[in-house]
């Protein structure tokens, strides 16, 4: 085999070094679901001693509210323990195969959720659910196998933190001009986003940080992810307030992985290697994943309740 050839078939597959964050980022996934569930269970409880029926985000009185119920507390470790596992794959894999394995997340929900609430999910839910992750799934095998990891630059740290900025600000006034009228999708949508962020500056800092270049640019994403994280978290208690927590989780197993598979590809060039076939491919079972959500959304049967 060519030189050439050898060297481009070792940049085109997982090492097992970098396959290690697979299994890592799923054991981060069931606690991510288990988390969703038990915050949902908390801020269902607030929202019925304390809310005021107006479903217009959640005021500050009842976050503090949220901080005296076990069972959101609860949920709040697990979604702590399911940041330090996908933290700790980050460090292993590229981002563009990580962030969309929190799809299995999606699956654990549906079914906790369902027995929980005792409600029994319906032919269009269920294929919805699997147009989500059967999306996903194709997605990061293509990934898997294309995906390339190189040291970040302090340009695209920039470009970035500047997209951040642009779009916090646009949800900022969105939230304003919508908060009465908004629907639990402009808050899946909202934290979605801010958690592909979150995840991709994660990865940044840490790759810097690997890489010896802990400046001040560092420091300033690290602020930046933090920011984005609390933002990002307000957004997802207050889905949960007008949601199903599977609706939720299924906005964020793909809206979040989404938004960090772009940055990857675009800026920070993960996937500088696909072909095109495979890259066609990619963006559209990326566009059937976003259809399941929609029709999740608009046939759960907690949405006609």
């Amino acid at each position: 085999m060519p030189p050439e050839l050898s060297e481009l078939t070792e940049q085109i597959s997982l090492t097992p070094f970098q396959a290690i964050g697979i299994p890592i980022a799923l054991v981060g996934a069931v606690f991510l679901s288990l988390g969703a569930q038990f915050q949902h269970r908390g801020v269902g409880k607030v929202e019925a001693m304390h809310g005021d029926g107006t479903k217009s985000g959640l005021s500050l009185r009842q976050v503090l509210h949220l901080l005296a119920r076990p069972s959101w507390v609860l949920g709040s470790l697990m979604l702590a323990l399911a940041v330090v596992f996908q933290l700790t794959a980050l460090g292993f894999a590229p981002l563009i195969v990580v962030q969309p394995l929190g799809v299995v997340a999606l699956v654990i929900t549906a079914i906790v959720n369902a027995r929980v609430s005792r409600i029994q999910l319906d032919r269009r839910a269920i294929r919805a659910i699997v147009l989500c992750v059967g999306g996903v799934g194709v997605f990061v095998t293509i990934a898997a196998v294309y995906a390339v990891e190189q040291e970040i630059t302090q340009t695209q740290l920039l470009i970035v933190l500047g997209v951040l900025g642009l779009v916090t600000a646009g949800f900022g006034v969105a939230f304003a001009l919508l908060r009465k009228t908004a629907t639990a999708m402009f808050y899946i949508v909202g934290a979605g986003v801010l958690y592909g962020f979150v995840a991709t500056l994660a990865k940044v800092v840490l790759n810097r940080i690997l890489n010896g270049n802990l400046d001040w640019l560092t420091v300033v994403a690290v602020v930046a992810l933090l920011a984005s994280a609390v933002l990002g978290g307000y957004f997802v208690q207050t889905a949960y307030s007008v949601g199903s927590p599977d609706l939720v989780i299924a906005g964020l197993t793909v809206v979040d992985p989404l938004v960090a598979v772009l940055i990857g590809v675009i800026v920070l060039g993960e996937a500088s290697l696909i072909p095109p076939v495979a890259a066609i491919a990619a963006v559209v079972v990326g566009v059937v994943a976003i259809f399941g959500v929609i029709q999740l959304a608009k046939h759960h049967p907690q949405t006609h309740r």
